[in-house]
């Protein structure tokens, strides 16, 4: 279907799960900031991090976050329905979102799944990193809530008169014109690293 700025899809028959997959963006933003403040207070207070190693872990976590944005949404979020069970997952998780892309409740994940994701990735980041979890969890959702940010903006407000006026243009590109390109929404990098750039007018 054509793109619907009225309206939301409705995902489940149960009204308490439907009631669920509607989040105000300010509490998905506010709990990961908060979170990734708390990782780096401990950190600090243990002695795990100093400030040297904290902005560098902190700005790996964020380039790390940022990588693991593209990477979902596009294999993910965009996955080819060769089932109907895929299809299905697809739509839930996304296709519901670029069929009603002002849909502002559902601009950002459920926090009860969010955590949970999040929680995933600081055992995983533990058991690989040891004690640098602190610093590289903080940055990696510290880039969440940026990403969460970027996207309720770019869908929610007109464009600004400045340079970040390109990720509105970046991100409406993947909407409106193209949906296999212009993957990255907190940041343009990763489509030119993996060559999903959008086309320059010539």
């Amino acid at each position: 279907m054509k793109p619907n700025h009225k309206g939301s899809a409705t995902l489940f028959k149960n009204p308490v799960l439907e009631r669920l997959t509607h989040t105000h963006i300010a509490l998905p933003i506010s709990i990961f900031l908060v979170i990734a403040t708390g990782l780096l207070v401990y950190g600090f207070r243990y002695g795990f991090l100093d400030v040297l190693s904290a902005v560098g872990l902190f700005v790996a976590g964020w380039l790390i976050f940022s990588l693991v944005e593209y990477m979902a949404h596009r294999y993910i979020f965009h996955m080819a329905p060769t089932s109907e069970f895929k299809k299905n997952i697809q739509y839930t998780f996304h296709g519901n979102h670029h069929d009603y892309p002002k849909d502002k409740s559902r601009l950002a994940m459920p926090p009860i799944v969010s955590l949970f994701i999040a929680s995933f990735f600081f055992f995983v980041f533990k058991l690989i990193f040891g004690t640098m979890v602190f610093g590289l969890v903080a940055g990696f959702l510290f880039g969440y809530a940026l990403y969460l940010f970027v996207h309720y903006a770019v869908h929610a407000y007109a464009p600004p008169k400045n340079f970040l006026k390109q990720l509105w243009i970046h991100h409406s590109i993947h909407h409106y014109k193209d949906p296999e390109r212009a993957y990255g929404v907190s940041s343009p990098l990763w489509d030119w690293i993996m060559g999903t750039m959008p086309e320059r007018k010539r």
